[in-house]
């Protein structure tokens, strides 16, 4: 395997990790927030999917592929679950 390969993996598998924990932290935080506020439970599952459209974003930009793809349906997927309890 070339090592450019191995490369653009490792590092789209951190940004991952790092993308998607505060991603998903927010959306699940987000439900208890806006019982009690719920402009900033909002504002928290808003940003919850800006960063998780953001990591879908980068590691499309690590291997090189178009950021106008289907993949970033992935990025909004935590948002998406907990918008139900959210709105």
């Amino acid at each position: 395997m070339n090592i450019e390969t191995v490369q653009r993996w490792v590092a789209s598998v951190i940004l991952i990790h790092v993308g998607s924990v505060p991603a998903v932290t927010l959306a699940v935080y987000s439900i208890g927030v806006a019982g009690t506020d719920y402009g900033k439970g909002v504002g928290l599952w808003i940003m919850s999917g800006v960063i998780g459209l953001l990591t879908v974003a980068g590691v499309l930009a690590i291997f090189r592929r178009s950021v106008l793809s289907l993949w970033l349906i992935a990025g909004i997927l935590p948002t998406a679950i907990t918008g139900f309890y959210v709105l």
